[in-house]
């Protein structure tokens, strides 16, 4: 899906809640931990090839998502989410990139915002900090181009 496909998505989903602003940006992310709990559960459910080629195939796909899942559910944050960076705020949409987002998660006002962002091998950390509470967001979007990570990171940082 393109980007201006994506912000469409997102300024329906506004409009839809009453809310006036102009989405510059979105992307899709996941709860910081995401990858990294996949990879874990691949690995403990990879273990069951010692039963079998078939059982460490099954074991660790199904591990996979079961680390994803387990991880999601204890970060109190939906699995996916769609990103929108307004000129005034950051709203997060429970949400993948090819469908309308459902529930609105979060809306942050950028004027007290802090962004920290952490380079890792195959995502971006994204860290959205209330400057006045101390309290944090923090997102991981995948380094594939199709999730337009990378175009929200760049819009909160200009």
């Amino acid at each position: 899906m393109s980007e201006e496909e994506m912000v469409q998505l997102v300024q329906n989903a506004l409009v839809k809640r009453g809310v006036s602003d102009t989405v510059i940006a979105v992307g899709e992310f996941n709860p910081r931990g995401h990858t990294g709990a996949m990879f874990a559960g691949g690995l403990a459910g990879g273990e069951l090839d010692r039963v079998g080629d078939l059982a460490g195939s099954i074991g660790t796909a199904a591990g996979s998502v079961a680390g994803m899942h387990a991880h999601d559910a204890a970060s109190g944050l939906p699995g996916w989410m769609l990103i929108g960076v307004t000129d005034s705020a950051v709203y997060g949409f429970a949400g993948r990139r090819s469908k309308e987002p459902t529930d609105l998660v979060f809306e942050v006002p950028r004027a007290r915002l802090e962004v920290k962002v952490h380079k890792r091998v195959n995502v971006r950390v994204l860290e959205l900090i209330d400057e006045e509470s101390g309290s944090a967001i923090e997102l991981e979007g995948n380094r594939v181009p199709v999730t337009h990570s990378k175009d929200v990171i760049d819009a909160l940082q200009a």
